[in-house]
């Protein structure tokens, strides 16, 4: 199991992947846009999304829960 964790404060831009979804390491789950740039947040690992804790709009602090991959 691996948690993904926002790395900065900023705004979800676009939820790429729902649970359920099957990703491979390097996918992109999340886009998030911090002082106008878009960065994509992306899989450390291989293995089936089970939880997507953000939505589209949220603002997050960096440490929060973005998806949890198993």
């Amino acid at each position: 199991m691996a948690e993904v964790r926002a790395e900065l404060v900023s705004n979800v831009w676009k939820v790429l992947v729902p649970a359920g979804t099957a990703v491979a390491e390097g996918d992109a789950l999340v886009i998030l846009e911090s002082m106008k740039m878009e960065i994509p947040v992306l899989a450390e690992e291989g293995g089936t999304v089970t939880r997507v804790a953000v939505a589209e709009g949220d603002v997050i602090q960096e440490g929060d829960l973005i998806a949890v991959i198993e």
